[in-house]
């Protein structure tokens, strides 16, 4: 069973920063893409960036030059470093993986996180 485990988030003034950190456990062999998506309350969820197999970065434009995402293939995490954090940019913070193949040759198509809240706030 592969799953999803994010960690790193909390309580932040603005301007401050913060890691967040998802790691896929299981016997995976490869991970397509992976990326964060953000709910705020009472909105829709929406794409904060997304990084393919091979470094190909995306990011949504409220967060571009602030946010920076990374991965280590080896570990199978990804990172979501939050700098220059403004209250705007509080919300819960799903990690997602986009066609996850396992050892086994078992294909997930798609994996959420169970969410990690960030809170901006003086």
């Amino acid at each position: 069973q592969v799953q999803l485990v994010e960690s790193g988030g909390g309580l932040v003034q603005p301007g401050g920063s913060l890691r967040l950190s998802c790691a896929a456990s299981g016997r995976i062999f490869s991970i397509n893409a992976m990326g964060w998506y953000r709910q705020a309350p009472e909105k829709e969820r929406e794409l904060v960036a997304t990084i393919t197999s091979v470094g190909s970065t995306n990011y949504a434009g409220s967060v571009k030059g602030r946010f920076t995402i990374s991965r280590d293939n080896a570990k199978n995490t990804v990172y979501l470093q939050m700098n220059s954090l403004k209250p705007e940019d509080t919300a819960v913070y799903y990690c997602n993986a986009d066609e996850i193949r396992t050892v086994t040759a078992t294909t997930y198509l798609e994996l959420w996180g169970q969410g990690t809240l960030v809170t901006v706030s003086s």
